[in-house]
């Protein structure tokens, strides 16, 4: 059974979180209220996954992220954040968290999250360690408005930066699903020109796709998607076949605590985990580049 570390000081938010979680018979969810108690809570067996909000006494989030990235880096860690935490969200991002969610969306997205990671989590677990060993790749896919191919391409990619150096496991982790994020975002609001759909659930989103790839212009679109991945960077190129966006108004914007529209979000969280993010003119073309570690990377953690 897969185990949930909810760490909340509201009784209200830390209840309000675990009953979400315990509708999946699945998990089981234990909970405590600042990050002192958590770490006291990390002995075998370990959680699969940790969800914690950011400001508590005692220990807080941030402090929380960086304790377990040290001592637990397989541990996935989701940030709760509140109108007011960007800040200290952000730091977070930077230091470990996987990813976060805005705690007026915690019905809408809390689940899908855990869901997301937990399934790269286990497919992860039969990567082939051929990949510790890959020295270059490179590939180009033409994929459908299809969310699924897009998981599965997510996936691929994780595996295969196994043969970067990221520093632990967990950045791996964060590198893929910030991917998936701008796969998400080119088909979404680049190919399928949906404004927003953060109020949608999975099989209403899935619905919603079925129904717009079936009209014209969207159904002759489609996504071209190269990775090229080697021992120094991996570099994505994603180009939709939309009509592009101000993302130079829309990055100059976009913050971690922007409640209402899931692609500012989704920019935020690509900004906050790749090295380098650029569009091209018309803004259909995003390039995303992740550098290796290096030497002096690691004796700046130490």
């Amino acid at each position: 059974m897969t185990t949930v570390l909810v760490v909340d000081d509201s009784t209200v938010d830390r209840k309000l979180v675990s009953g979400l979680l315990a509708r999946d018979t699945s998990w089981d969810v234990i909970s405590c209220e600042n990050g002192k108690e958590a770490v006291a809570l990390l002995e075998p067996p370990l959680p699969d996954l940790i969800v914690t909000d950011l400001q508590m006494p005692e220990m807080n989030g941030l402090e929380l992220v960086e304790m377990v990235k040290e001592e637990w880096p397989f541990i996935p860690i989701i940030l709760l954040t509140a109108k007011g935490s960007e800040k200290i969200a952000a730091d977070a991002l930077h230091r470990g968290a996987v990813t976060y969610v805005p705690k007026r969306r915690l019905g809408i997205d809390l689940v899908n999250a855990i869901r997301r990671i937990l399934g790269f989590v286990e497919a992860d677990k039969h990567s082939m360690r051929l990949n510790h060993y890959l020295c270059e790749s490179s590939q180009v896919f033409e994929l459908r408005n299809d969310l699924e191919q897009l998981e599965q391409l997510a996936r691929l990619v994780q595996k295969q930066l196994r043969c970067l150096p990221l520093g632990d496991e967990a950045e791996r982790l964060r590198v893929s699903l910030a991917f998936e994020e701008a796969l998400r975002n080119s088909c979404l609001h680049g190919n399928l020109e949906f404004d927003d759909v953060s109020e949608l659930g999975r099989r209403e989103l899935l619905q919603a796709i079925n129904t717009r790839v079936s009209q014209q212009p969207y159904s002759r679109r489609h996504l071209r998607v190269s990775i090229s991945i080697d021992r120094a960077s991996a570099r994505f190129v994603i180009r939709d076949d939309g009509t592009g966006f101000d993302h130079q108004t829309l990055l100059a914007t976009a913050v971690l605590d922007d409640q209402e529209h899931a692609s500012t979000r989704g920019l935020a969280l690509m900004r906050t985990i790749f090295d380098e993010v650029t569009f091209n003119e018309i803004g259909n073309e995003v390039t995303l580049t992740k550098h290796a570690m290096t030497a002096d990377d690691f004796a700046d953690e130490e």
